[in-house]
């Protein structure tokens, strides 16, 4: 917190008819070889790298905000135009560099650019897909959003001169149109029917009117203006200081106020009653296109509903069995409903529960070494999920530091209503978000070599949150969940991303309600009820992203199976680990691959 043949209707996603036509076996990079281009580059080779720079220049140029966050500060200053004439110039320019992709002779590319060109293709026709769709007049979902997101702009920027700083107003000042933008792509998506359910909404106001503040010095951004670094010279200050006031109050607060009117009193009496994203315009291709961009796969619903089934039965047997080694007196539902009543489970403050997280991670840490051979130089902290997010937000969270920055990974802990945190769970979720979870993937993805920028900087979510799940899992491995309560917690932790295969499709396309979800968290998992709550509503407004998880840790565990099965002594839980990891975030059958490779030539 970050994955095979559905034929989607023609009409209603052109762009997934050309791949079709072309698309062939992905080759595989050498896994021990990464990136090294074995002889001259083709003159193939040589074109497609010129359009990965390209696309990667106009990347920038669209999204300031992620050339920041890759360490591009030429934009520093100017925030994304997310109008609907943007849109359309996007695609536009997308299908162009679909066009001339398919002119280059995938079959004459070296190993290492095939699997470049696959994933970069796939980033081109899902982006294309979403705009046609209409994707962007959905800009938030339960939980967060483009409102939240620009909260950790002051987190974000290079603020260590008077240019930074500089920067960093006029990003500021231009919240204000970009607030704008984005209310009328909302008032669009009404207007067409592509909107969130009403009912997922509530508590939503918080995260806006957080930043509603009586004075620019109460406000989150006026962090920078506190102190300032030995850069910025003593008589720039106060100039910075005042122009960092008009700012925030003109162009943030503002900005805020005018997005809490709009969600108040005209986008939430008007959003839809209805849940799934099949009600949506096109909702059935819709779904089918979030479960490509989520997974990687080509499942259908139905398919990936009776995975989630079987794997809520599998895992429900291993929980009982945990259940009878504590020798605990009821049946099922009466030890969930203990675990979420007995004090013993649960922090008294806030500092307690950050401790412990801290406490579990750095245990972890001491392990790494006997689990990978290749670690990251990017250090993280754990920190207690901000405020203005917390009462809406899930449990925790990764999030990762701009590329060249001076800040660290961080492990975001929810320490809002102490009662609904359980320490049972703890173990699980810092080995997910922390280490050998999201940290340490996501910030090896970036120190990858000899890479194009993109695949350094891609995070494709049933590779990540596949892999956060089997971190979980390896926590066996290295020695936690030596408490049975704590095992269980893991358990519950699986569970729940089994349940989210039926949920996830329950909703979105077999016409769930919203209490069925309910309901079904809540007799099959240990979850505190506020989070099966807040949980629900985030599935319910992000179609498809909740299927990543169990669907890339059942590929990882299998192919892991696969190698100790083909190598028998000979292998190695360092080599496997870092040959998964090693070519950066992929689509799973990439990885599968991958994994296929790397156990031939172990052999």
């Amino acid at each position: 917190m970050l994955h095979l043949n559905v034929s989607t209707p023609r009409s209603a996603c052109p762009v997934w008819e050309k791949r079709r036509a072309k698309q062939a076996t992905s080759a595989v990079l050498l896994l021990f070889a990464l990136g090294s281009r074995l002889g001259a580059q083709s003159d193939d080779g040589t074109e497609l790298s010129k359009l990965f720079a390209r696309e990667w220049e106009q990347r920038l140029t669209e999204d300031p905000l992620f050339a920041t966050t890759v360490g591009r500060h030429a934009f520093d200053h100017l925030l994304p135009d997310v109008s609907e004439e943007a849109q359309a110039r996007r695609l536009k320019g997308t299908r162009t560099f679909l066009a001339e992709l398919v002119m280059i002779d995938r079959e004459s590319l070296a190993s290492v650019d095939r699997v470049s060109y696959d994933i970069f293709e796939r980033q081109l026709e899902l982006r294309a897909a979403d705009i046609e769709f209409g994707d962007f007049h959905l800009p938030l979902n339960a939980d967060s959003g483009f409102h939240t997101d620009f909260a950790r702009l002051p987190h974000q920027m290079p603020l260590q001169d008077v240019d930074g700083y500089e920067d960093y107003i006029a990003r500021l000042e231009a919240f204000s149109t970009y607030v704008d933008q984005q209310i009328e792509n909302m008032r669009r998506g009404l207007e067409r029917g592509m909107s969130l359910p009403r009912i997922v909404l509530d508590g939503i106001d918080v995260t806006i009117s957080t930043h509603i503040v009586e004075a620019a010095s109460k406000s989150v951004f006026w962090e920078p203006f506190e102190s300032f670094p030995p850069g910025v010279p003593d008589d720039e200050r106060e100039r910075l200081r005042r122009q960092g006031t008009t700012a925030i109050e003109q162009g943030v607060i503002s900005g805020y106020q005018r997005f809490f009117d709009f969600m108040t009193d005209e986008y939430m009496p008007q959003t839809r009653t209805s849940l799934g994203a099949s009600e949506l315009p096109n909702g059935e291709a819709y779904y089918r296109h979030k479960i490509r961009l989520f997974t990687t796969l080509d499942l259908l619903p139905s398919e990936i509903h009776q995975i989630g089934l079987d794997e809520v039965a599998r895992i429900r047997a291993e929980m009982e069995e945990t259940i009878a080694a504590v020798d605990f007196g009821g049946d099922f539902r009466a030890f969930l409903d203990f675990l979420r009543r007995d004090s013993r489970f649960y922090a008294k403050t806030a500092e307690e529960l950050l401790k412990e997280a801290s406490y579990i991670a750095k245990r972890m840490d001491g392990k790494l070494p006997s689990l990978f051979g290749r670690l990251p130089r990017l250090p993280y902290t754990v920190e207690p999920v901000p405020d203005y997010l917390a009462p809406k937000y899930t449990t925790g969270r990764y999030v990762s530091a701009a590329w060249g920055s001076t800040e660290p990974g961080r492990y975001w802990v929810n320490t809002y209503d102490l009662a609904s945190r359980p320490l049972y769970n703890l173990e699980a979720l810092t080995l997910h978000e922390a280490v050998p979870g999201h940290h340490l993937q996501i910030a090896l993805n970036r120190e990858i070599e000899d890479v194009p920028p993109f695949r350094r900087f891609s995070y494709i979510s049933a590779f990540g949150e596949g892999w956060g799940l089997y971190s979980e899992w390896l926590g066996l491995e290295a020695g936690f969940y030596t408490d049975p309560y704590s095992n269980f917690g893991r358990l519950t932790y699986e569970m729940w991303r089994a349940c989210r295969l039926v949920v996830d499709t329950g909703v979105h396309a077999m016409g769930w309600s919203r209490q069925q979800v309910l309901d079904f968290l809540a007799v099959n998992t240990a979850l505190p009820l506020r989070e099966i709550t807040t949980e629900t509503d985030r599935y319910i407004s992000w179609p498809g992203q909740a299927l990543a998880y169990k669907l890339g840790e059942l590929e990882i565990r299998r192919l892991r199976r696969e190698a100790e099965t083909e190598l028998g002594e000979r292998f190695d839980v360092r080599e496997f680990h870092d040959a998964v990891l090693a070519n950066g975030s992929v689509p799973l059958p990439v990885l599968r691959q991958a994994v296929e490779t790397y156990i031939k030539r172990r052999q």
